[in-house]
């Protein structure tokens, strides 16, 4: 069974960090570009970053430019979302999501498998 899982969520201080991690199983991540979206309360999902399937091209939302970094090890079937610099307006659901192929867009609606989420809170 295909199944993505998102972990390394909490609480921390505005200014602090905190990386994500999405690990797949029932799968190989190689050929598929992965991205990372997020949620508020009473607002639509947005796109937050994304690497392709052979990690050569990034996209960022320019909300987390400068503040996180994606990255990904295949050989571990996992993608990392490093978020420094945290804001409150950071505060959200962090959902990791697959596509096959290399576009690296930030629309959701083109990712097929979705993992169940993590929540981050960045608040004093």
């Amino acid at each position: 069974q295909l199944q993505l899982v998102e972990s390394g969520g909490g609480l921390v201080q505005p200014g602090g960090s905190l990386r994500l991690s999405c690990a797949a199983s029932g799968f190989t991540l190689d050929y598929y570009t992965i991205g990372w979206f997020r949620q508020a309360p009473g607002k639509e999902r947005e796109g937050v970053s994304c690497i392709s399937s052979s990690a050569g091209r990034t996209n960022y939302a320019e909300s987390v430019k400068g503040r996180f970094t994606i990255s990904r090890d295949n050989a571990k079937n996992t993608v990392y979302l490093q978020m420094n610099s945290l804001k409150p307006e950071d505060t959200a659901i962090y959902y990791c999501a697959a596509r096959a192929g290399g576009i690296t867009s930030l629309w959701p609606g083109l990712y097929d498998y979705w993992g169940q989420g993590t929540q981050v809170t960045a608040s004093s």
